[in-house]
């Protein structure tokens, strides 16, 4: 999405009640700095993030300077989550995408010292600095960074080293809670705490007729069910991630997905299963009622992914049910 509109919704978001709006960036598309900086000063309270930046698109001591500013500007209220990034898209810009992991690991503990006002001297793995200290006092030395994880062994870093979880789109409650006790087994390997802060992608459509919201979610579903499903030919903790526990027979979920790419009609490939594992969709009371399913998992924050046709329409319509008090 465009800078321009990016930074209307954050504002339309700032204004229905809305905890935080969180901003995605894809390799070679838009770079989200602009709208993020936009976000900032459009809004007054809302916590902005930046979800997710990985160590191959910008080196750690950048992503530590940038965000460090940003928070400036925003006062305390910017976010960040760390990821690996996709492997296809990193070794196309010439770079090698060894050990993402590690990769990872050194990007969250040379942004943390910098951070913290330190000066850096970090032998890491993929990326080592040598007394690199930010140039000016960031405004929040503490300021938690969250780790992106879906394969085990990511989540068993995030356990180590995250100060929050960040789980992606298409990921279904049942993973979600599986996905902590894996945390867990990080955390406990470490001698620490598992993270608290537990923030998921999710789908969503919300309109007072049911049946349109959910049409909506089914036409994206159908868009990300067969890239995501190819990504995991690659990658096989994508399809256990979004698969494994979908509460959907295997045969029904490959058939499905055959069909999608066979340009069937996904009203009518995807039935109420597919919906609900990835998406919360139909009236207000459903969303809620769909929001407390990955509540029950332990998910502190859902970032809803509108997909309906008039995403403040949207807005307008959840955030009186955020704040009933108001």
């Amino acid at each position: 999405m465009a800078p321009r509109p990016s930074i209307e919704l954050a504002a339309a978001a700032d204004r229905h009640g809305f905890a935080s709006v969180w901003f995605a960036e894809n390799p070679f598309n838009r770079g989200v700095l602009p709208a993020v900086s936009g976000a900032v000063l459009a809004t007054k309270r809302i916590k902005v993030g930046i979800g997710v930046f990985n160590p191959y698109n910008r080196h750690p001591t950048l992503i530590a300077m940038e965000i460090g500013a940003l928070d400036e500007l925003a006062e305390g209220r910017a976010a960040l989550s760390l990821g690996s990034g996709i492997g296809d898209r990193v070794t196309r810009m010439g770079l090698s995408y060894e050990k993402p992991l590690a990769a990872v690991r050194d990007a969250v503990n040379i942004v943390r010292g910098m951070m913290k006002g330190e000066t850096v001297t970090y032998e890491g793995t993929v990326f080592s600095v040598s007394k690199v200290k930010m140039e000016y006092v960031p405004p929040r030395p503490q300021m938690p960074i969250y780790v992106a994880a879906m394969g085990d062994q990511a989540l068993r870093l995030c356990g180590q080293i995250g100060d929050g979880l960040m789980i992606s789109n298409m990921c279904p409650p049942g993973y979600t809670e599986r996905a902590l006790q894996v945390l867990q087994e990080g955390a406990d390997k470490a001698g620490r705490p598992r993270p608290k802060d537990v923030v998921q992608y999710v789908l969503c459509s919300v309109n007072k007729d049911r049946a349109l919201a959910r049409a909506a979610v089914r036409k994206t579903i159908a868009e990300m069910l067969p890239a995501y499903w190819s990504m995991g030919a690659r990658w096989p903790a994508v399809r256990e991630a979004m698969y494994g526990k979908s509460g959907i027979p295997e045969n029904e979920f490959v058939a499905a997905i055959e069909r999608l790419q066979a340009g069937e009609d996904p009203q009518i490939v995807l039935d109420d299963r597919f919906v609900d594992a990835y998406a919360i969709a139909g009236t207000v009371e459903d969303c809620l009622e769909g929001a407390a399913r990955f509540g029950a998992v332990n998910v502190t924050e859902l970032v809803v992914t509108l997909v309906g046709k008039v995403p403040t329409d949207e807005m307008a319509l959840l955030g009186p049910a955020l704040r009933p008090n108001s």
